[in-house]
């Protein structure tokens, strides 16, 4: 059962693994937006820095590992596009849990907003993207408006969310579906209170408002079947009122992140013309 367990989180930390080899351009800032060792962000501002639009990136890792540096190939190709790009640690599990990763998430966010002028960005034109457990952290933030109000913000500050392959979008509903391995996974995460994991459940706050529009990615053949978290998230959204696109990509679920930015790259080409849209470029 062990070595089973190890394999499932292999699976989900492939992905970070092996993007932490990517190189940053140049110019990263390491910046700190809270007082833990965790709440530090990479920052790459836009090659015109001036009022640019702001890429926002949360990592995966089972809500217990992983790391900002990550995203380096990611920071390269929104720097190309002309965006900042930020990409964010936050508390881990057993330390914090995804509420508190979430509060972590809309700290950060609310920071970048009140250094707008000093970053270079724009704080009218911002995207929040994540892989992965990340997925399920920039869809709370985004669908529960609680975590940016607690800092003066509304939710509908944030333009867009891309989601690459999440899959605790409703978290009892997955729990329950699942096998006894992803079971225990999500369990070390979210633990056993299901009022708890209601509550953090980012399809179960989709009633408006949200922010503008959701671009949800998932890998079209996948296990513990992130297809049908994704389609349920996108109709609660939609019977909001709230944009919200599916893509099933091929591939993998570390793929879809380590690949990001390469040519070809379905997920990439479908982000960047959701960020063309959103961003009105």
């Amino acid at each position: 059962m062990r070595a089973l367990l190890a394999l499932l989180l292999a699976c989900f930390l492939a992905a970070p693994l092996a993007a932490q080899r990517s190189a940053w351009p140049a110019g990263k800032e390491e910046l700190a937006y809270g007082s833990s060792p965790r709440q530090r962000l990479d920052f790459i501002p836009a090659p015109t820095g001036h009022r640019a639009p702001l890429f926002i990136f949360i990592h995966g890792g089972a809500w217990a590992f992983g790391d900002k540096g990550m995203a380096g190939h990611m920071a390269a190709h929104a720097r190309a596009r002309g965006y900042a790009f930020a990409s964010l640690n936050y508390r881990l599990v057993p330390d914090a849990d995804p509420a508190q990763q979430a509060e972590d998430v809309a700290a950060a966010i609310a920071w970048l907003v009140r250094q707008a002028d000093e970053l270079g960005i724009d704080p009218g034109k911002i995207i929040v993207s994540g892989h992965s457990a990340g997925a399920h952290l920039a869809a709370l933030v985004g669908t529960d408006p609680s975590y940016l109000a607690a800092h003066r913000l509304p939710v509908t500050i944030l333009d867009g969310i891309v989601l690459l392959d999440g899959a605790g979008y409703d978290v009892p509903a997955q729990m329950a579906r699942g096998g006894p391995f992803l079971r225990r996974l999500y369990a070390r995460a979210f633990g056993t209170d299901r009022a708890f994991q209601a509550r953090v459940s980012p399809t179960r706050h989709a009633a408006a408002p949200n922010a503008g529009r959701f671009l949800i990615l998932h890998i079209a053949s996948r296990p513990d079947d992130s297809g049908a978290q994704s389609r349920d998230l996108a109709a609660a959204l939609r019977r909001a009122g709230t944009p919200a696109e599916v893509v099933s990509v091929e591939g993998s679920h570390a793929g879809i992140f380590r690949r990001f930015g390469q040519p070809g790259h379905v997920a990439t080409e479908r982000t960047d013309a959701f960020a063309r849209d959103v961003f009105g470029r």
